[in-house]
């Protein structure tokens, strides 16, 4: 025990005098800094990409809501249900109904349009989906912010509030060519934030002629009573022997369709860390050796008096680690003014159609940030720490 307390006497002693002497070595240290919150706003600016997206795609769907697909796809593209189809689904077992005692399920297509991106005016897949006379009530969170509904009936459209704000041409009164009609701009629609405000909304009944879609769909959206009544539901409808579907809740519907953009972004975000992490960690190598050069001389008399390498290494680590660990926050809070809420839109690459998010610098992102950029520290000490250690006593003395 007494061989334990001297040994943290000596390191609090050599920490203390590494601190005390950074501002000699400002320069360095600066630039140390400086270095790892670089890598740690980049990787924190990148992954926030991710999380933004699919906290967005999360979101979606509320526990009583269910999407009905083709058996054997995972997604709306690929997915046919036709018109009898539909109607067997909205006799299934625990749906919802309104107030007149409709059954909350919407029949919906799903087809994409090209509009100019506001920030760049290149054309983007945007999606244009006709939605049943349900489909407000089935989504619950569904509230007009500009103008009105469309009517059903008529060649009309409603856009999201992110569709709006990130592509070109959804003002209210504007008038667009798609399919076979000319479609007029009615409203602007907000959902809670989630993947519907980033598309357009217009009567199935209208949509299908003009894309010449016949008497088919893509998928059926439905309300619960109760979220306890989806495993009945499913098993009502996947052993009937009229249908062959897939059904999912819509939340994990929505969660599924982020999974390969979260993954290409993270891997992406990875690499391009680890390449700018090494450039940091030289920086703080070069800056530890530095400090050792400079205090050559105080090295050895420690040594001279009795001190262990022990302290000596454990010093040169810790203060790394402080400069580091200070890059760090520096670099977190640089990447959550920057980044944390810029809203923008990229491809969903299950349904090849832009989604609006906004991006995310979450807590856990931040605390990643931090444990990199402590990394960073540790692995610049690692041969700074290893030549302290080896530094002998006397030709320290006459190198100081």
């Amino acid at each position: 025990m007494a061989r334990l307390g001297s040994s943290l006497r000596q390191i609090a002693a050599v920490a203390r005098l590494n601190v005390l002497t950074i501002p000699e070595r400002l320069g360095a240290s600066v630039a140390t800094v400086f270095g790892v919150a670089g890598v740690v706003a980049v990787f924190v600016g990148v992954l926030s990409i991710g999380e933004g997206f699919e906290r967005t795609m999360a979101s979606t769907g509320g526990p009583e809501n269910v999407v009905v697909l083709r058996g054997g796809t995972d997604t709306e593209m690929n997915s046919v249900v036709g018109r009898q189809s539909t109607i067997v689904i909205g006799d299934g077992p625990g749906l919802a109904r309104d107030a007149s005692g409709q059954v909350l399920a919407s029949a919906e297509l799903f087809v994409i349009v090209d509009l100019p991106k506001r920030s760049t005016g290149t054309p983007a897949n945007v999606p244009l989906r006709g939605v049943g006379a349900a489909a407000f009530d089935v989504r619950g969170n569904v509230r007009i912010v500009e103008g009105r509904r469309f009517v059903p009936g008529r060649t009309e459209m409603i856009a999201g509030r992110a569709a709006a704000a990130q592509f070109g041409g959804l003002e209210v009164g504007n008038r667009l060519h798609w399919g076979d009609t000319v479609w007029t701009v009615v409203g602007i629609f907000e959902a809670g934030g989630t993947v519907a405000e980033s598309e357009l909304w217009s009567d199935a009944a209208v949509l299908a002629p003009a894309y010449r879609r016949g008497n088919t769909y893509q998928s059926v959206y439905a309300r619960l009573s109760a979220p306890g009544r989806f495993d009945a539901f499913r098993a009502a409808l996947t052993g009937d022997p009229r249908l062959d579907v897939t059904v999912l809740p819509e939340s994990e519907y929505y969660a599924s369709q982020s999974q390969a953009l979260v993954t290409i972004v993270r891997v992406l975000g990875g690499l391009i860390t680890v390449l700018m992490g090494l450039g940091a960690a030289f920086g703080a190598m070069n800056t530890m050796y530095t400090a050792i050069a400079a205090r050559t001389r105080e090295i050895a008399t420690l040594r001279a008096l009795g001190f262990s390498p022990l302290p000596v290494v454990v010093g040169v680590f810790l203060e790394s680690m402080l400069l580091a660990a200070a890059g760090g926050a520096l670099g977190g809070a640089l990447a959550w003014l920057a980044f944390d809420g810029y809203r923008a839109a990229t491809l969903n690459f299950q349904s090849f159609s832009q989604v609006a998010f906004a991006f995310a610098v979450t807590p856990r992102l931040l605390v990643a940030g931090v444990v990199i950029a402590i990394a960073v520290g540790l692995l610049g000490a690692l041969l700074p720490a290893w030549r302290a250690a080896r530094l002998p006593v006397t030709a320290a003395l006459r190198e100081g």
